[in-house]
């Protein structure tokens, strides 16, 4: 059995059958510094409680997965040093072994899916990474996407990445990409990354009934709605654009690979925007918090 420790505020939303909404806490560990990440993290729980839902950030700590967090377990894993980074390959190994960690998307994912949460938000998806033709190098989230139950709720998937690729890939593996309020698919801080969402819808109603439909069908995996981030923090592709290729040629240089190729180029590229690419990527997580939490509690008004 899995140990799934539930702080006492989503107990009680469980219980109640109240709308919920996942958190990852890879942003906590290594997406920000002490104070910022916690506060980050709190800013973004109390959006989603404005809204009318409630927050269930997800990490293990000392070997039990925790679904939701109390203040003083935020604050002990924003502090903490030497936190693993959990995808699919390696969760169960941190459960077994009595470690902590913080979860990504497709770790979060699973752990949400375990716990009967239906809708997750984050900032980006993991996918293809550019020159994935001969590293190989392709996010778990991806597949998790194509495996587990869950409306992800991301601003399309990190500009650092192959995006066509990326969408290619899901659409191999029937995953929906609806595009929430635009016909373009977002690029994480642009809100046009120049290809066409495959999907589109408007409202958080049509986005849970989409979700209910491909449960009535018995069709696996989730659907990714890729929602814009706000017009007053957006980064444009042409501003961007070459600082993300002067990112990728530095960590080339450096031989920058695996799970330390995303965190190598944030930092760069917060360097080299004097850090507006980390407000920028506040506000889209806050923008995303705020619709996960009206898709959940469209799909407690429309349960399956």
């Amino acid at each position: 059995m899995i140990d799934i420790r539930y702080s006492p505020e989503v107990a009680e939303a469980r219980a109640a059958g109240a709308a919920i909404v996942a958190l990852e806490s890879t942003i906590i560990t290594h997406g920000m510094p002490w104070p910022d990440n916690v506060e980050t993290a709190r800013a973004v729980e109390a959006a989603i409680r404005e809204e009318g839902a409630i927050p269930a950030t997800i990490a293990v700590l000392d070997g039990a997965l925790h679904v939701g967090l109390t203040d003083a377990e935020l604050d002990k894993l924003g502090r903490a040093e030497g936190v693993a980074k959990l995808s699919r390959a390696d969760l169960a190994a941190c459960l077994a072994t009595g470690g902590t960690g913080a979860t990504t998307v497709a770790a979060t994912m699973i752990a949400a899916h375990a716990a009967g949460i239906r809708v997750f938000a984050t900032g980006g998806i993991g996918g293809v990474h550019r020159g994935a033709e001969e590293s190989f190098d392709i996010s778990a989230d991806l597949l998790e996407l194509a495996t587990t139950p869950v409306t992800v709720v991301a601003a399309g998937a990190k500009a650092i990445l192959d995006l066509p690729k990326t969408l290619e890939v899901l659409e191999t593996h029937g995953v929906p990409v609806i595009a929430f309020g635009q016909n373009a698919f977002p690029a994480f801080w642009s809100r046009d990354s120049g290809l066409r969402a495959p999907l589109r819808m408007d409202v958080p109603d049509q986005i849970a009934r989409a979700a209910d439909m491909r449960a009535a069908l018995g069709l696996s995996g989730g659907q990714l709605i890729a929602n814009p981030i706000p017009e007053d923090a957006e980064i444009t592709g042409d501003v961007i654009g070459p600082i993300v290729d002067a990112a990728l040629a530095e960590a080339a240089a450096r031989h920058v690979q695996g799970k330390d190729v995303t965190p190598f180029l944030l930092d760069h590229i917060f360097h080299a925007t004097q850090g507006r690419s980390l407000v920028a990527n506040i506000a889209l997580v806050l923008n995303n918090a705020r619709l996960g939490a009206r898709i959940a509690q469209a799909m407690v008004r429309t349960p399956l």
